[in-house]
């Protein structure tokens, strides 16, 4: 074979085929591969006229059409179906050689993965791409992690097929090992907690303002042209001011009400819990998925009439839109604070080094969660690399502090109108927790070192404490 492709594709479904069809597009030579070889015959017979394709029906064709360093893009299901793809391809390929994770992998996964393979010397790389299917084809925004040196042979082809914004790619090497998974994970997360964010106001604005969808939809049309402008609010506009052909109605009044997740955002909380880290605002989003798929839990609260109060038009008692949006704002700011510490405990964790400000970077385009705010977000850690939280940067601690009073009031009349508002509530309970002066959390340390002789510290000298409790004199002694 004469041409070679500089990279390839195995697995083309939707999300494969449209990266290949990007590679393509931008006038690289793409290898094709799939586990069924008509899904390959039918990406060149449809779009072939979109650039180069050279297919294959077996690995090692494949594997023999890519120029070296080779780069294979894995495009299959997570888990089992990418170990097999690894352990097919692996053999076929030669030290200095790559295999490109593109799919949503757990990044302890990926981390495996990348330390068995280096003992072959062959390079791994966990890619997060976001963006969907469109953003696959048009440029999405990438998030490779895995060695510095593939990112050399890699990057520009990756950065080619990216979003871009003023020219910027929306592409930069992440770090190390699973660092690009955990950051696309993360990224994940804080897509789940803006998406219940905006629900919330939408039910809020329909249940207490009485706004029917279409207006809620000019409502978020409106919203979208100023500072909450984003993805989100912008497909949320649509959704609602759509009508169902068969029956006339609001699309969102035919839609069941039970969302269904694909576990990025569980993996999340998990992730932070295992390193200590408060993501509240994610984690009440993925509760709140769970809650809306419970049916036989909440048809049987349904039959026993749990008692509460019936939601009625016109109780807020201030301007309802102007204090919802005051509310999602400053809990859009607290998902994504969470989000961005969670990143940057997992970095200095696993020692990923990795650089905040580009994550938002990368994100203004192509990724589901683009946003307007995300320039604020890049130039906070532009200024303070090491920044705690993004709460005390002054942007955002001056919007929060705006939104005080408007947030206060919609999270209580949410509660007295006994309307849900997990997302509002916790967002709401993050920042006073972080704003409080001392919290109850002494008094938990006393009730450890009750029941368990955990012992505690104290806040006039040094050193770990226990009092013997089952003492007379309950004296405390130096542990």
């Amino acid at each position: 074979m004469s041409e070679k492709a500089q990279i390839g594709v195995t697995g083309l479904a939707v999300m494969g085929r449209n990266l290949a069809r990007n590679f393509a597009r931008h006038g690289h030579t793409v290898a094709l591969h799939n586990r069924s070889y008509g899904r390959t015959k039918e990406l060149v017979e449809e779009f072939g006229h979109e650039g180069k394709f050279i297919p294959s029906e077996s690995a090692a064709d494949f594997v023999a059409s890519l120029e070296r360093p080779r780069r294979v893009v894995i495009m299959v299901k997570a888990g089992g179906p990418t170990d097999a793809v690894i352990d097919e391809f692996a053999p076929l390929l030669e030290p200095g050689d790559m295999l490109i994770d593109a799919g949503n992998a757990h990044y302890l996964d990926t981390r495996r993965r990348e330390a068995a393979l280096k003992e072959k010397g062959l390079h791994f790389v966990g890619a997060g791409v976001s963006g969907g299917e469109e953003g696959a084809l048009h440029g999405p925004s990438i998030m490779p992690g895995g060695p510095k040196e593939s990112y050399d042979a890699l990057g520009p082809l990756l950065e080619d097929i990216s979003a871009k914004v003023d020219g910027e790619p929306c592409c930069v090497h992440v770090g190390p090992d699973g660092a690009g998974h955990f950051v696309k994970m993360v990224h994940n997360g804080i897509e789940y907690a803006d998406m219940q964010l905006i629900a919330e106001a939408y039910d809020l604005l329909r249940q207490v303002g009485g706004h029917q969808p279409a207006e809620i939809a000019e409502i978020f049309k409106g919203w979208n042209e100023g500072r909450l402008g984003s993805y989100l609010i912008e497909i949320t506009a649509e959704v609602l001011k759509q009508v169902d052909a068969s029956s006339g109605k609001p699309f969102v009044d035919v839609v069941q009400d039970q969302a269904e997740q694909k576990g990025t955002g569980r993996w999340t909380v998990q992730a932070a819990l295992d390193l200590g880290v408060p993501v509240s605002g994610i984690a009440e989003s993925v509760f709140a998925r769970a809650l809306s798929g419970g049916a036989d839990v909440r048809k049987a609260a349904a039959d026993a009439g749990l008692p509460g109060p019936s939601p009625s038009a016109g109780a807020h008692g201030g301007d309802l839109q102007a204090d919802v949006e005051q509310a999602l704002f400053a809990s859009k700011i607290v998902a994504y604070a969470q989000g961005f510490q969670q990143i940057q405990a997992a970095s200095k964790e696993y020692d990923w080094e990795i650089d905040p400000g580009a994550m938002a970077k990368i994100w203004r385009a192509g990724c589901i969660i683009r946003a307007k705010f995300l320039d604020y977000i890049k130039q906070a850690y532009d200024k303070q690399p090491t920044l705690s939280t993004l709460l005390v940067d002054d942007y955002f601690l001056d919007a929060v502090s705006g939104a005080q009073d408007a947030w206060r009031r919609v999270v209580a009349t949410a509660a007295q109108q006994g309307i849900p508002a997990p997302g509002f509530a916790s967002a709401l309970a993050y920042y006073d927790g972080l704003r409080a002066k001392r919290l109850p959390a002494a008094l938990i340390q006393g009730q450890r070192d009750f029941f368990g002789a955990h012992t505690y510290r104290r806040v006039d000298k040094e050193g770990s404490f226990h009092t013997l409790w089952a003492t007379d004199d309950r004296t405390e002694v130096e542990a």
